[in-house]
């Protein structure tokens, strides 16, 4: 079973658009261009706090790299 996390390697802000881009596995610039277009579309600030809401629910990825 796939789980959504906010990504540790590939982030520009929080992580949420990298996570989004594993999950789906789609490339994450085109994600944040749909997003940067949806914001311009609704004014930004539903966009935005749907981001803020993001970042809040998704959780992290666990560390899964050696000790």
């Amino acid at each position: 079973m796939k789980h959504l996390y906010r990504s540790q390697t590939n982030k520009i802000l929080s992580g949420v658009m990298g996570g989004l881009g594993e999950y789906f596995e789609v490339d994450p610039v085109v994600l944040r261009l749909a997003f940067v277009f949806l914001l311009l579309a609704t004014a930004i600030v539903p966009g935005v706090i749907a981001y803020i809401a993001a970042v809040v629910i998704v959780p992290q990825k666990p560390f899964t790299g050696p000790l």
